[in-house]
């Protein structure tokens, strides 16, 4: 079993609030993932759980139209 962790990323492109819920929807949807939280000013978005990637966080993110980049 994986060890749960906390990670955070920078998004890049969300301008409104139906832009975090996209990006909150696509990662809430990863294996693995217990909670998402998306800050729409700083773009910031924290995803914690167990079993998941940073490349799965990165291609969820991408599904909703948007780019992590950091």
């Amino acid at each position: 079993m994986s060890e749960s962790r906390d990670s955070h990323y920078v998004v890049r492109g969300m301008t409104c609030q139906h832009c975090a819920a996209s990006v909150r929807e696509e990662v809430a949807e990863l294996a693995g993932v217990r909670t998402v939280e998306v800050e729409l000013e700083s773009g910031r978005l924290a995803v914690s759980g167990a079993g998941f990637s940073d490349a799965d966080v990165a291609t969820a993110v991408a599904a909703a139209g948007y780019e992590v980049v950091a």
